[in-house]
């Protein structure tokens, strides 16, 4: 290869290196908001799915971002509670990071603002990662292909910067649009006589779009869901001091949710009948209870054709895509 060449193809790959790709989303979802300073390009991206799926971010490089997050189960972990290095217990269920690109705050009590800052989160948690990050970043310098990447992607080698902005960056690709529900809104896809008549109670009888509003079935909002009348995890309230943040938490997109149990913040719920079975309840008694949360009341039948409706916005294209990672 002449001088020439060599020049010639280093430039293509600089160039390739920094190029902005169109997002991921599908035409019938919004644009999500991406910072200027982390546009998304494909060298990003493979360097934040490297970094999410391999453990060299952890204290004893035991569990990675997808020990919690597994691909399988919509990027959560099906556990009560999630399990940190040396199968030290989390204090929260884990959320899926289905879509999480759109979110408005980040952790289950909205105290993170931006993809970016959650990514630090982990790494300084002594039951989740236990690693300081400058630490990890050091590890990364030892490692040729780390580097490479680093240097395409963001000019600069591996730092924090790097790691947390590249982490935000795969999961901004990490976009569940394809379910059989999407179909029937896009395609024409038909429901079944028992999904048909569960999306009539999700949308007419019950109002869940209340709060589970949207393309992503979620309104992105805190509330308080009557879960207990003494909450063991205050929630909200340890970021804002306010009383009447207690025992608020995010609400969750409902896609994906067939395959995302157990339920609730602490994992308390194991089945959707049984948060169905709650909210017919009416929740228990709180001070800060959400007041749309009323009793009412549902037949069996009408339970499971709700269940079927909530399992049409499984996406198995999206569950798929890293499931073998």
């Amino acid at each position: 290869m002449n001088t020439k060449s060599f020049i010639l193809i280093t430039l293509c790959v600089f160039i390739y290196s920094f190029t902005k790709i169109k997002n991921y989303n599908p035409n019938h979802f919004p644009e999500p908001y991406i910072p200027e300073y982390n546009e998304l390009t494909e060298t990003r991206i493979k360097l934040g799915e490297k970094l999410f799926f391999d453990p060299i971010l952890s204290r004893d490089s035991t569990i990675s971002c997808s020990t919690c997050h597994n691909p399988r189960y919509a990027f959560t972990d099906r556990k009560e509670k999630a399990l940190g290095i040396k199968g030290s217990i989390v204090n929260r269920n884990t959320p899926t990071l289905t879509n999480v690109a759109y979110n408005r705050s980040f952790m289950l009590d909205g105290v993170n603002p931006s993809l970016e800052n959650q990514a630090i989160v982990p790494f300084h948690e002594k039951n989740e990662f236990d690693l300081h990050i400058l630490i990890a970043a050091d590890r990364l310098l030892n490692d040729s292909d780390y580097v490479d990447l680093s240097i395409r992607a963001y000019n600069e080698n591996p730092s924090p910067f790097v790691i947390t902005s590249a982490l935000a960056s795969f999961q901004r690709t990490l976009i569940s649009g394809n379910s059989k529900y999407d179909n029937h809104i896009t395609k024409n896809v038909e429901l079944t006589e028992s999904e048909a008549k569960g999306k009539d109670l999700f949308f007419n009888k019950l109002h869940c779009t209340k709060c589970h509003s949207g393309f992503n079935f979620t309104n992105y909002s805190l509330t308080n869901n009557g879960l207990y009348e003494v909450y063991p995890d205050s929630g909200r309230i340890r970021l804002t001091g306010n009383p009447q943040d207690k025992g608020v938490f995010k609400v969750p997109t409902l896609r994906n949710i067939e395959i995302t149990q157990p339920y609730m913040h602490d994992g308390s719920i194991k089945s959707l009948e049984n948060v169905i079975y709650h909210y017919m309840s009416g929740g228990k008694n709180h001070t800060n209870k959400h007041k749309i949360l009323k009793p009412f009341i549902l037949n069996n039948d009408e339970v499971k054709s709700l269940i079927s409706f909530l399992n049409t916005l499984t996406d198995t294209s999206f569950i798929n895509q890293y499931s073998s990672k």
